[in-house]
């Protein structure tokens, strides 16, 4: 039987504030540092490896994550989870993000259908209609093909597929793979609209917009945008317009889109880039093999993540590391550096997954918490933060845990050799030099040039970014992220935070303010 509960309840929560921090100048060192690198490490699916050899953790902390692991029931949580049972408790919903690419335990059934069915129907449906994009079978009002797509969708409707589209465009044109630029357009201010708009040829160009529930207000407002550029051109619209949205949303039926593709309930924005809200636009940029590559990597990792041995579960592995730095240690940031330009948009992903996630200072049950629960994310890709932020990183007040991700091949297949080395060999060799300046430090007399060290970081790594690769580091922090909320026990698959601001600016433009609100409209004259 499942037990929610606080985690300043668990008995092992009290052995895990006991655990001393590993001196990571000391551990990291000469031969010891080496040897660390060796045995911290966890295999991933496509090729991955989670190493946590510069994180301060030892044999004795690893002991105290599995008896929290066991104790907080994270592995039969997840089971519950993904076998349908209502974890969702805010929306009282089931979560089913991990049926879109594979099915882990026995068949959900919702709404009258097995769900792990209909995802994969719509899968289904998303490829056919990318099929004859590509083939010219639909094409504009000319008969001429499609050469662009882009997306109308904001929050997990445009972050997470923005970052897998950017993290495998290279890849693909290398591959031969590439079929169709993708744009995206997510921001209400019209510059954003506008700025996509001037760059395309909108008679080329076919236009997903997603929305669940069909009444989100930015989304709508740049979906007129688009359909008055059609029209300006002398288009018709509903020729150039598909929808991503439920079944019961006002888009689901409409003569206003060649197709309508469904998602629900059960599946967050910020968890939906394996969706059909991913699925669309990935199908129509890279073919529907690419896409189904993408969720096989995921599907691998999803099963790793069920594994009730941490040292054999790298998402749960990362979660407990993360706890006991926000908990025990009183971390309250997380730097995301991936050491791949592919990745550049990879942290903003991130930054809702896991914001949107577990920013909350209730349970589950409604009831306030007296410990931190979910870290500030951020991060840029490397090199380029190195020549921004890291001077806080190394030198800074506050000691700041850092998630590299980095891979030993780039995508393009193409480099230079300048002094003796490859760009991509000057790439692993920052990361590399970054992880052990951040661990051990260096020691001077001029204390503007001393480095302190002990700064905590871990690295995924891998051999190239692939498809397959993608979607194991994407399910890595899904799952991550999950179990964090589990430990937390709180509710990581409601958004309650986001709503207030949408319901005042809707006073705003609805003139029905008065106070500071009223000043405010006044001041930014609306």
């Amino acid at each position: 039987m499942i037990t929610w509960k606080n985690l300043d309840t668990a008995s092992a929560y009290q052995e895990l504030l006991k655990v001393a921090p590993v001196d990571l100048k000391e551990a990291m060192a000469g031969e010891g540092g080496a040897e660390r690198v060796r045995k911290y490490s966890v295999p991933m699916a496509a090729g991955l490896a989670f190493n946590y050899a510069a994180k301060q953790v030892d044999d004795k902390a690893l002991e105290a994550f599995a008896k929290l692991a066991e104790e907080m029931q994270l592995a039969e949580k997840f089971e519950a989870l993904y076998n349908g049972e209502v974890i969702n408790t805010g929306e009282k919903r089931m979560v089913l993000h991990h049926l879109t690419r594979g099915q882990l335990g026995e068949p959900v059934v919702a709404d009258g259908v097995d769900k792990r069915g209909f995802y994969a129907e719509q899968q289904r449906k998303i490829a056919e209609l990318a099929n004859k994009v590509h083939s010219g079978e639909i094409a504009n009002a000319a008969g001429e093909k499609f050469t662009t797509v882009v997306q109308i969708g904001i929050g997990g409707s445009d972050l997470g597929p923005r970052a897998m589209y950017l993290a495998l465009e290279n890849w693909a044109k290398v591959n031969d793979t590439f079929k169709m630029e993708a744009r995206f357009i997510s921001n209400v201010d019209p510059d954003d609209a506008a700025a996509v708009l001037n760059t395309i040829d909108v008679a080329h160009s076919i236009f997903v917009l997603v929305s669940k529930s069909g009444t989100t207000l930015e989304t709508l407002t740049n979906e007129s945008f688009v359909k008055d550029a059609l029209k300006n051109a002398g288009l018709d619209p509903s020729r150039h317009m598909i929808a991503v949205t439920s079944e019961t949303s006002p888009l689901a039926k409409s003569d206003d889109y060649l197709a309508a593709f469904f998602m629900d309930d059960y599946i967050g924005g910020r968890f939906s880039s394996t969706s059909g809200v991913g699925g669309a636009v990935l199908s129509l940029a890279f073919g529907p093999e690419v896409f189904a590559r993408f969720l096989e990597g995921a599907a691998e990792e999803d099963k790793l993540a069920c594994n009730r041995d941490i040292l054999k579960n790298p998402a749960m592995l990362d979660a407990l590391i993360g706890v006991y730095e926000r908990n025990a240690l009183g971390y309250q940031n997380t730097a995301v550096l991936p050491y791949s330009q592919a990745l550049s948009r990879f942290p903003a992903h991130l930054q809702q997954l896991d914001m949107e996630s577990n920013g909350k200072s209730v349970n589950r049950f409604g009831e306030p918490v007296s410990y931190p629960t979910g870290p500030v994310i951020f991060g840029e890709p490397g090199t380029n933060g190195q020549h921004s932020f890291y001077q806080l990183l190394h030198q800074g007040t506050d000691i700041i845990p850092l998630q590299f991700v980095g891979f030993r091949k780039n995508q393009m297949e193409r480099d230079v050799v300048i002094q003796d080395s490859t760009s991509q060999q000057k790439l692993c060799a920052n990361v590399a030099a970054q992880i052990v300046a951040f661990a051990c430090g260096k020691a001077d007399e001029n204390r503007n040039k001393n480095f302190e060290g002990g700064r905590p970081s871990s690295i995924i790594v891998g051999d190239q970014l692939t498809p397959e690769a993608l979607g194991a580091l994407l399910s890595h922090f899904e799952n991550k992220v999950m179990y964090q909320g589990f430990v937390w026990n709180i509710n990581s698959f409601d958004q309650e935070g986001v709503q207030l601001g949408k319901v005042l600016a809707k006073k705003v433009l609805a003139h029905d303010t008065d106070g500071a609100l009223k000043a405010y409209s006044d001041l930014l004259d609306i």
